[in-house]
């Protein structure tokens, strides 16, 4: 059940950094007056992209999830 919760959240803060990564181009496209300029939508993406590895790290740490083992020759 963890890992069903774990692969849910990572795959909606993934969504979360794509749509910052398109909001990020609409504003350096659109550039209003008043709106959020694009680093305030990169710096977002960077922060969740930063928050999903850490959550792939502690996961592989703690063994909720475990990686493929390397192939032999």
């Amino acid at each position: 059940m963890l890992i069903i919760i774990l692969k849910v959240l990572l795959v909606a803060l993934l969504l979360y950094v794509i749509t910052n990564l398109f909001r990020g181009l609409f504003a350096v496209l659109r550039n209003e007056e008043g709106r959020p300029s694009m680093s305030h939508y990169i710096g977002k993406r960077v922060l969740f992209s930063v928050l999903v590895i850490l959550l792939i790290i502690i996961a592989l740490s703690t063994g909720v999830i475990e990686p493929n083992p390397r192939p032999y020759p």
